[in-house]
């Protein structure tokens, strides 16, 4: 959407959500002059596996290399990302690792790179609790019931990650329907058990994954937007704050907004970009 000549902005949506995340943001973005991407994550919507051996791999650098494979097959050499949940993290990581790729970054929830090991650290009870889902795909009833239930599975996670988001059954139906991938379900559980170290990693990614084990600090300037009633496991934003060194600001969007940020505040994301880019 928007010039094809325009600036590029990639906007990467997350689990269990799809491209309509952005779909009143990538408008705002398009008046203004951009060429806005919106494209489906691995195991969702259109997206297909060229051969049935490859590994329905989740795991958090495969997603964002997706990113960077995206850009080149399209001859982009650099664009403003934008991500919530899964889309923040891979935002996060091709700014952290390419970010001669990334011009700026809006990222939902702030700094989401992790790593096998840290996660092996428990977190207090009530952290842990809203983390309910992970422990479940550790195992195969979960991945069983996932699949069972898959768009019922998903509409309870929208409902406790955006308490106050009013969205209606065609909303909701919209995106759900991405969800019925062939790839779906192996990837989200692979990605869930790969964090607690459940599930291994393709070895061709180990030199990434050393690296964003070690944390690396974002450089190109950065917008955070947090929503003030957003229901899902979230870290403080003075918790990552450090974790930006170029040019950076934060922002907590009110008025009840949770989760899925973008779709439930489009400008307040739209307006995030332009000013991250003022170019």
């Amino acid at each position: 959407m928007g010039p094809a000549d325009g600036p590029v902005v990639l906007l990467l949506h997350g689990w269990p959500y799809d491209i309509h995340t952005y779909i009143d943001v990538a408008p705002l973005l398009a008046a203004h002059g951009y060429r806005v991407i919106v494209p489906y994550l691995r195991g969702y919507g259109t997206t297909r596996f060229l051969r049935d051996d490859t590994v329905r791999n989740g795991q958090q650098s495969v997603v964002a290399v997706d990113a960077v494979a995206l850009m080149d097959a399209l001859g982009i050499e650099q664009a403003v990302l934008g991500g919530c949940d899964w889309g923040a993290r891979s935002a996060d990581i091709v700014a952290a690792l390419w970010p001669e790729r990334c011009r700026a970054l809006v990222s939902v929830s702030g700094y989401l790179i992790g790593s096998q090991e840290a996660n092996k650290k428990p977190l207090p009870p009530e952290a842990e609790l809203r983390w309910w889902y992970q422990y479940y795909f550790a195992t195969e009833r979960g991945r069983a019931g996932y699949d069972q239930n898959l768009h019922g599975f998903a509409k309870l996670i929208w409902q406790l990650a955006s308490p106050k988001w009013d969205f209606d059954d065609a909303t909701f139906a919209r995106s759900a329907a991405s969800l019925d991938n062939p790839d779906h379900v192996d990837i989200v559980i692979h990605n869930y058990r790969w964090r607690l170290g459940l599930a291994e990693g393709e070895a061709e990614y180990d030199v990434l994954e050393k690296q964003l084990a070690e944390g690396p600090v974002i450089t190109v300037p950065t917008i955070t937007l947090e929503g003030d009633a957003n229901g899902a496991f979230h870290p403080d934003p003075s918790a990552y704050a450090t974790k930006f060194s170029g040019r950076y600001s934060h922002r907590t969007i009110e008025g009840g907004i949770g989760h899925n940020l973008p779709q439930e505040a489009p400008e307040a994301f739209a307006q995030a970009v332009f000013d991250v880019d003022p170019s």
